[in-house]
């Protein structure tokens, strides 16, 4: 499971302005919308309902909210960077600013495990993170996010 085979380049926002994580997870829902042709609000709420179970901020500013939904066929990500860091009830309690979203077919078992540990692994790396909040387009971002892996093959 490579980060290029769930995140298109159009799926990459650069500066994203939000000031909540409610706000955040409204416009990543949006934005994820576009991408997959789930409805917005059905997306919002499977996020909603995954951040009750626990936050999706693992710490060090990153947090990777995921859902499950009957309507795909496929994993999809959306990537992007916050203006400016926003609470996100982290577990270390520091403001977040790199998000990758995660949505998977509701039947997609160990795929969906396998996505949200290749995508932590990606972001646990302090120089990755240090490239992504310097990164000043989508574009970017997206090299940034994919090229790992294509000089790792």
């Amino acid at each position: 499971m490579e980060v290029r085979d769930i995140l298109q380049p159009e799926a990459v926002i650069a500066g994203l302005k939000v000031t909540s994580k409610k706000q955040a997870l409204q416009e990543l829902a949006r934005h994820a919308a576009t991408v997959t042709g789930v409805n917005e609000r059905k997306i919002f709420e499977t996020l909603l309902e995954r951040e009750r179970l626990g936050t999706t901020g693992v710490g060090n500013g990153i947090a990777i909210p995921h859902g499950k939904l009957s309507e795909l066929t496929r994993l999809y990500g959306v990537f992007a960077r916050i203006d400016r860091p926003i609470d996100f009830d982290s577990i270390d309690e520091q403001p977040v600013d790199l998000v990758f979203l995660l949505l998977a077919p509701e039947a997609a078992g160990a795929d969906h495990l396998k996505a949200l540990a290749r995508v932590s692994r990606l972001l646990r790396d302090a120089a990755t993170c240090e490239k992504l909040r310097g990164a000043k387009t989508a574009d970017g971002l997206y090299l940034l996010l994919t090229q790992s892996e294509a000089q790792a093959a």
